[in-house]
């Protein structure tokens, strides 16, 4: 999110005593708290960590004049009503006030134990029409179809973010050898359950959308549903397995969904 338009008017707020984020205002209703200029694990565990704590903390009544928390790769956009915030601190400007709360809550944050991440397993269909792009993606990382499965398989990976369509998620890191780019044409309609691949990442398309990911195979799971609760079924912070299945299972597990 540190890559979006911000308010030139108003300076990004400095580095403070804790060197691990930075402010960024975008606009006068939203602040980027952005843990790192390029991804990695750790500013990902931050970003899903300092989201997680901000919704707590909203649901429990606090934090009154923050109406909204995002989560994104690296970084957290806090959206924030200025005027509540001139009302509650008159003495300073809502930027300012704001970022001093949220700059609090860090500082606590640092020093909480990390939570035990959910864990879901992601049933897969990797064969026929469920994976069209298997071959590609086996050609194009010098393994076999079957090595492309295993390796994709094989173990559990973070949800790092959920984004671009209500219930995408990204999900990552793969092993090295899953490293390859998304496809030079994308597709004007990907099927709702494909599991697309790139840049050792996965997502999981929520409904029939376009889409240039390579994909790798398809899962029977509903991942978005306004009528569910939450209706998305991943959330930033937990960790999946892709469990592989037959067509037949696929078929299955496919009627079975509300």
């Amino acid at each position: 999110m540190s890559d979006v338009n911000c308010d030139v008017r108003d300076p990004v707020r400095p580095l403070r005593a804790e060197p691990h984020w930075r402010f960024e205002p975008c606009g006068d209703r939203c602040i980027v708290v952005v843990f790192a200029s390029v991804f990695s694990a750790q500013a990902n565990r931050r970003a899903v960590a300092f989201s997680a704590s901000l919704h707590q903390q909203m649901a429990n009544g606090l934090l009154a004049g923050i109406t909204d928390v995002i989560p994104a790769m690296v970084s957290v956009g806090v959206h924030y009503s200025p005027e509540v915030y001139a009302t509650l601190y008159p003495e300073s400007l809502p930027y300012d006030s704001v970022v001093d709360a949220l700059d609090h809550a860090l500082a606590h944050l640092q020093n909480a134990p990390r939570t035990t991440p959910r864990r879901l397993d992601i049933p897969v269909c990797y064969a026929g029409d469920c994976a069209p792009d298997l071959s590609a993606i086996a050609s194009a990382c010098g393994l076999t179809p079957n090595e492309v499965i295993a390796a994709h398989s094989g173990q559990w990976v973070d949800v790092l973010m959920v984004g671009f369509a209500p219930g995408h998620p990204y999900i990552g890191m793969h092993e090295p050898t899953l490293q390859l780019a998304r496809r030079a044409v994308p597709r004007t309609r990907v099927l709702q359950g494909s599991v697309g691949l790139a840049n050792r990442q996965s997502v999981i398309y929520p409904t029939d959308l376009p889409g240039g990911w390579n994909i790798v195979g398809r899962t029977p799971l509903t991942m978005f549903s306004p009528a569910n609760e939450p209706p998305c079924l991943l959330t930033g912070g937990d960790q999946v397995r892709f469990v592989p299945i037959t067509a037949r299972e696929f078929q299955l597990m496919s009627a079975e969904q509300p």
